[in-house]
C-alpha cells in the first residue's frame, strides 16, 4: 500500500489503523498540502494545486511506487479517487511498469460544471481521458456514473467499466454498539439530528437548509429547547459560523469538531435522526455515509435533488422525508412534518434486512473477484 506522509493531512487519527492487517506493507511517500505548506500569507498560485492540493506527492510517490514494484512484484496496480493526484500516480506507474491498472474512480471526476473552477475542470478532464485509455478497469460506485462514462467514451470497450458500490463495516458498528449509552443525545423533550462528515459548500450547499431553520424558528415552530442539529466535522466551520450567527439559529444548529470514528458512529446510533446533503451537481453520486445511515437504523432527512441517484436509493428503502436541497420552502415543510411524525413515533429507520445487503464484506468480495482477473 502506497500513501502520503502524515504531515500532508490537516488532521490525523490513529483509531482505524488497527484495521490494517499485520502483513500489509505500507509505504509513505513525501507530500505537502499546497494550501498549508506552500502558501504565503494564506495565498498560493492556482497552478500549484492542480490537479489538487497534494500534487507535490506525485514525484516521490512514483519513485517509491516503482521501488515497491521492483521489490514486491505485484500483478496489478490500483489507485483511488477522489484525490486526483492518486490517479496521476497510478497512471505514471502503469506507463513505467506496464502492469494492469485498476482506476477506482468511485464518483465522476468531471461533469458539466463540475469542478466549477475552469482550470481544475480542464486538468481533471485531461487526466480522466488518459486514465480511461490506460487503465485495465475503471470502477465506479453507481450505475448512472458508469453509464455516463460509457457514453462519454464510446470508443472504450464495454467490459472496461464496472460498478462496486460503497458499503458499511459491520464490525465497526458492532464495536461502536459495545458499551453504547442508551441515553438520547438531546435533553428531555429535545430531538437531535446529526450530519456526520464533510459538508462541501458547493456540492452540499447548506444555505437553503439554514434559511429553512430560520423560517421555522421565526414562525415559532422550533427552538433550541425542542431541536438540536449537530453538524459534525463539516470542514468549513469558518464559513458556516457567520451564517448561523446572522440568521440567529446558532442555538439550534451546532458546529462540532472531528471525533474518532467509533465516537462518530456512536453519535449516529444515539441520534433521533440523521441528515444527508447531496446537491444536483452530484446526481450520479451517492455519499458513502448513506450506507452507514442505513445500518444506523435511524430516520433520515435527505436534502437532495429528487432526480438524483441518492434520492432514488432512499426512496427504494422506504425513506419518506426527502426535500430538494435547493428549495428552502420544501425543506421547511419536510422538516416540520418529519419532526411532528417523530414525536408521534411515526418514523423509523431503514430495515436491518435492507441495510445488510450493503455491507463492505460483500463489496470486498466483489473487488477480490475483479482483482483475481489479473492473477497469472
Amino acid at each position: 500500500m502506497l500513501t502520503v506522509s502524515p504531515h500532508a493531512y490537516e488532521i490525523t487519527s490513529p483509531d482505524q489503523l488497527g484495521e490494517i492487517p499485520p502483513g500489509v506493507v505500507v509505504e509513505r511517500a513525501f507530500g505537502l498540502d499546497t494550501s498549508r505548506h506552500l502558501a504565503i500569507r494564506g495565498k498560493y498560485l492556482h497552478w500549484m494545486a492542480q490537479p489538487d492540493r497534494w500534487v507535490s506527492w506525485w514525484p516521490a510517490a512514483v519513485w517509491t511506487g516503482m521501488k515497491m514494484i521492483r521489490k514486491y512484484q505485484p500483478q496489478a496496480i490500483m489507485s483511488t479517487f477522489p484525490i486526483a493526484t492518486a490517479h496521476r500516480i497510478g497512471l505514471s506507474l502503469q506507463k513505467r511498469s506496464g502492469l494492469p491498472w485498476v482506476a477506482d474512480f468511485r464518483d465522476s471526476m468531471t461533469e458539466q460544471g463540475y469542478p466549477r473552477d475552469p482550470l481544475t475542470w480542464r486538468v481533471h478532464r485531461r487526466l480522466e481521458e488518459e486514465a480511461v485509455r490506460h487503465c485495465a478497469k475503471a470502477v465506479f460506485t453507481t450505475v448512472p456514473t458508469r453509464d455516463m462514462y460509457a457514453e462519454r467514451y464510446p470508443e472504450i470497450a464495454a467490459d472496461r467499466w464496472t460498478v462496486i458500490e460503497n458499503g458499511f463495516d459491520e464490525e465497526n458498528f458492532r464495536d461502536a454498539e459495545n458499551g453504547l449509552s442508551q441515553a438520547p443525545l438531546g435533553q428531555d423533550g429535545q430531538l437531535t439530528l446529526v450530519h456526520s462528515g464533510v459538508l462541501y459548500p458547493k456540492e452540499r450547499d447548506p444555505r437553503p437548509f439554514f434559511a429553512a431553520i430560520s423560517q421555522l424558528k421565526n414562525a415559532g415552530k422550533i427552538d433550541g429547547k425542542s431541536l438540536r442539529i449537530v453538524l459534525r466535522a463539516t470542514g468549513s466551520d469558518g464559513l458556516y459560523k457567520p451564517m448561523l450567527d446572522e440568521l440567529r439559529i446558532d442555538d439550534i444548529v451546532h458546529l462540532e469538531p472531528v471525533v474518532p470514528y467509533r465516537e462518530a458512529l456512536q453519535e449516529m446510533l444515539r441520534a433521533d435522526a440523521l441528515l444527508l446533503f447531496q446537491g444536483s451537481v452530484c446526481n450520479h453520486q451517492v455519499p458513502a455515509k448513506i450506507y452507514e445511515y442505513y445500518r444506523a437504523g435511524k430516520p433520515i432527512l435527505a436534502l437532495a435533488d429528487p432526480a438524483g441517484i441518492s434520492a432514488q436509493m432512499l426512496r427504494d428503502v422506504g425513506v419518506r422525508d426527502i426535500a430538494d436541497i435547493a428549495d428552502q420552502s420544501a425543506i421547511a415543510t419536510t422538516l416540520e412534518n418529519m419532526l411532528d411524525a417523530m414525536r408521534r413515533k411515526a418514523r423509523s429507520g431503514v430495515a436491518r434486512e435492507a441495510a445488510a445487503l450493503n455491507s463492505r464484506k460483500s463489496r470486498t468480495a466483489e473487488l477480490a473477484r475483479l482483482l483475481d482477473q489479473f492473477i497469472k
